[in-house]
């Protein structure tokens, strides 16, 4: 008789996947639980040059600090002077490059509209086009019942266009206007799913996430950008912030530090694309990860407006892993929302204390670090930013180290918390069952979210393209400078990548990019040969 191992090792590949899908959520949660939603790609924009997630991490691996004293350029854009930024920590921040680029072409968008359209709105639009290209989703293979979710609640461009006498425009009409930012990203790309912008402050990015994940179980749409972006470029916006008395004064988020003394104003865009995950395995995608289940609620009465209540941030940890019928111990890491605030840290502490101490042995403690110590507070962007971290330490099998955190916060009882700061980075390997995290995002508008963040369920290798003798590369572009500029990437992509498979490059390139006007196509055999023509 045939074994059950001898029939399993004969399914195809599609099947074998859907079978390794179904096995990993039934070893999750509850046959009620909502309906899992799968990560299929991601793209972001954060400080320390990380403009992809490779880049990105790279910067969390080492332990790198993308906090620096703030560009010349942004000051010379208000006429403000660096003697003027100096103290109560208004000199620092981290920032981006190059937010004036941009390729309107690109978008089908005139240089004059451009010109009036908030830069931030330009960078949603690049991410999410890189973030599709990542997954390998050609602009007309995309479901046109696909939903926007963003989160955004920076107003610097319109204060800077209206202040210099340029209100006369009359694309600054929905150049400046924050809810076009979705509806901008629907219209270039031809999506007529839900499309909507969430401004809950510090928290809404992880809103918008938490909205697309609902509209897709609702079946409201087939998939889901979601994410958020925050740029910086009024210097006074900052001044304002400092006389709250929340920026630290060396420009460093120390989460949970004695040293603790407020955090540092941060820039970056984030974008994830979305599917249910039972249509991201019968479509044969690949998974980064899985969104088990998240919730919001809203601080309501607390200590101030702008102050976190515990109660709240414990209410919304729980209807989270209710949400996704999930027990507190199946968390092995939090990513904590850690901005480093002297009275922030330590509500915080005790609200995840109170929903994950009791029965977690010392010897198995909870994970926590936070994102923030290594490129400060995005803001709008800052959840989107923890939820891509924990996708990249779950692929990496392992959590980077939580700066800025030599002795710990004495107002925290750490002798009876069975937790560990990741303050020397952790392994994370895969065990018997999947490895989920907590990514927490309070906005100081009141309103907290929680996201359940999981490992992607096993996925059968995908079938090598043929390596023949000579191949056909085809790229393109919307014009003749793109296409050169494009050529020279793909060359130096080639040239650091040697052991490439040459036919599965050029199947990526010619069937997973939208194809342009001026194109180029060359016969190869190798990557060898590849890089060279190209160049």
């Amino acid at each position: 008789m045939e074994s059950f191992a001898d029939r399993i090792a004969k399914l195809p590949h599609r099947k074998l996947a859907l079978l390794a899908t179904e096995l990993y959520e039934r070893s999750i949660a509850k046959s009620d639980a909502p309906e899992a939603i799968a990560v299929t790609a991601m793209a972001c924009r954060f400080p320390g040059e990380s403009d992809t997630p490779e880049a990105f991490w790279s910067l969390l691996e080492r332990g790198g600090d993308a906090v620096g004293a703030t560009p010349p350029e942004r000051l010379a854009m208000t006429g403000t002077s660096a003697d003027a930024m100096r103290g109560r920590g208004v000199n620092w921040g981290g920032f981006l490059q190059g937010v004036d680029a941009f390729d309107p072409a690109l978008f089908g968008i005139s240089a004059k509209e451009a010109e009036s359209m908030d830069p931030q709105q330009r960078l949603l639009l690049e991410v999410c086009w890189e973030a599709l290209e990542n997954a390998g989703v050609p602009m007309d293979a995309l479901p046109g019942e696909t939903g926007v979710f963003m989160g955004i609640s920076g107003v610097d461009y319109a204060l800077l266009q209206y202040g210099t006498g340029r209100g006369g425009s009359s694309y600054l009409v929905t150049g400046v206007a924050n809810a076009v930012a979705a509806g901008r990203i629907s219209y270039a790309f031809g999506l007529g799913g839900p499309s909507t912008v969430v401004d809950t402050a510090c928290s809404a990015s992880a809103s918008a996430i938490h909205l697309a994940c609902q509209s897709l179980r609702a079946r409201e749409c087939e998939a889901a950008l979601a994410g958020g972006v925050n740029l910086l470029l009024l210097p006074q916006a900052t001044e304002m912030v400092a006389g709250l008395e929340g920026l630290a004064s060396d420009g460093r988020c120390k989460a949970f530090s004695a040293e603790a003394d407020g955090f540092v104003r941060s820039e970056g865009c984030g974008v994830l694309l979305l599917r249910r995950l039972s249509d991201a395995t019968a479509r044969g995608e690949p998974i980064l990860g899985v969104i088990h289940g998240s919730a919001w609620n809203q601080d309501g009465k607390s200590g101030g407006l702008t102050a976190p209540n515990g109660v709240a941030q414990e209410k919304v940890i729980r209807a989270a892993l209710e949400n996704a019928r999930l027990s507190p111990e199946r968390i092995s890491y939090i990513e904590a929302h850690g901005t480093g605030t002297a009275l922030g840290d330590p509500i915080e502490m005790s609200a995840l204390s109170r929903v994950f101490a009791a029965g977690r042995s010392p010897a198995d403690p909870l994970l926590i670090g936070s994102v923030k110590t290594n490129i400060g507070h995005l803001e709008a962007a800052a959840g989107v930013a923890g939820v891509i971290k924990v996708l990249l330490a779950l692929r990496h099998g392992t959590i980077p180290p939580h700066l800025h955190c030599n002795s710990f916060n004495p107002r925290i009882d750490w002798a009876k918390l069975p937790f560990r700061v990741t303050t020397e980075g952790a392994a994370w390997p895969r065990g018997s069952s999947p490895r989920i995290a907590g990514v927490s995002s309070f906005g100081f508008s009141g309103t907290n979210v929680h996201l359940l963040i999981g490992e992607a369920p096993a996925q059968a290798d995908a079938e090598p393209a043929a390596n023949a003798s000579h191949t056909l590369l085809a790229i393109s572009a919307k014009s003749r400078a793109a296409l050169l500029a494009l050529a020279a990437r793909y060359a130096d992509a080639l040239r650091r990548n040697p052991a490439m498979n040459a036919a599965s490059f050029a199947a990526a390139a010619n069937g997973k990019r939208a194809h342009f006007a001026h194109r180029l196509a060359l016969d190869i055999a190798n990557v060898a040969d590849a890089a060279t023509e190209l160049q």
